[in-house]
């Protein structure tokens, strides 16, 4: 899943030598969290105890009520609220997460934002997020304030601070504004690692939406829902039941067989069984969609239950102006 990089080796050079590192991650709240929405964060998570790092959390209410008509930013504001949620239920540690709202954060992020704009022409922003002459201004800004985080560490310590981003690689755009402008504000460039998306439900070339409940299965979902999305995902199978034990199915489109690779199945040696047995026909896809729909289930509960507890510490973990 987590595919390319930038700066990685220099980042861990830097650790090598005794500097440590900040993480930086985060999340348009446009709506629910989705178990897509996870995989970067639980492997934010594993680097957060892997090397005893700080962790800044942006939530982009501002930018999700610009960039959306439906939305208002009271919408956005409760996403985020909720969003946060999912974030605490991942596992952080309280102690060095800091998860902040652009609008009750504006303060302490617009005075590193401001100095990021001064620097980036609209030609560039025009040519890197496609911006038009029906774009609104505060989307032409918005960058700026996705941009500040990256030095935020530095400016709260007085000093460079190397910083590490783990995303999807959609938001590449974002942190190549940022290195653009990164050392003439007297900054380390930011060090990323990007992940790649997992499929929607329906499968190959689909993608998973807050908008369109059927293509992802999400944190908020009853377990009887997300069973029900289980069975019903795209498979590799074959027309009939015939067909499938005489010629196989094919893992390499199966939504079932990726899910279970990239998230469920912790063993290596199972997931090459399940490969083999599927392009052999010894198992159905029903088979493979109900060993999946256990893992899920199991992990609705848990996720769910760690996100009721979070109710109680998210002023641990929210930091505002």
């Amino acid at each position: 899943l987590f595919f390319s990089h930038r700066d990685l080796d220099w980042l861990l050079s830097k650790y090598d030598s005794g500097e440590s590192f900040v993480l930086y991650t985060g999340r348009g709240p446009s709506g629910h969290t989705h178990i897509g929405h996870l995989v970067p964060w639980i492997f934010t998570k594993w680097l957060q105890d892997k090397f005893d790092a700080e962790l800044y959390f942006q939530l982009t209410d501002d930018e999700k009520f610009l960039m959306n008509r439906q939305l208002s930013l009271d919408d956005t504001q409760k996403f985020a609220q909720e969003n946060a949620l999912d974030i605490i239920a991942v596992g952080f540690d309280p102690k060095k997460t800091k998860i902040f709202f652009d609008t009750s954060y504006a303060k302490t992020l617009y005075k590193i934002a401001v100095r990021v704009a001064k620097l980036t022409t609209f030609s560039t922003a025009k040519a890197v997020f496609g911006f038009n002459n029906s774009t609104n201004i505060g989307m032409a800004f918005f960058p700026s304030m996705q941009a500040a985080p990256c030095f935020l560490p530095s400016e709260l310590a007085g000093k460079k601070v190397p910083v590490l981003i783990p995303a999807a690689i959609d938001q590449d755009p974002y942190w190549r504004i940022s290195r653009d402008v990164a050392e003439r504000l007297g900054y380390y460039k930011p060090a990323q690692i990007h992940s790649m998306f997992l499929p929607g439900l329906q499968g190959p070339g689909s993608k998973m939406s807050a908008s369109k409940p059927n293509t992802a299965i999400f944190t908020t979902d009853s377990l009887d829902v997300a069973e029900k999305k289980v069975m019903g995902a795209f498979t590799g199978g074959r027309g009939s039941l015939k067909e499938q034990r005489e010629k196989g199915g094919n893992p390499n489109i199966c939504t079932v067989y990726q899910y279970m690779y990239y998230i469920f199945e912790p063993s290596d040696e199972k997931i090459k069984q399940m490969r083999e047995d599927c392009k052999a026909g010894r198992v159905t896809c029903g088979e493979c969609k109900q060993r999946l729909a256990k893992y899920v289930i199991a992990f609705l509960k848990e996720h769910q239950k760690r996100r009721k507890n979070a109710k109680k510490n998210i002023d641990k973990f929210l930091v505002k102006d």
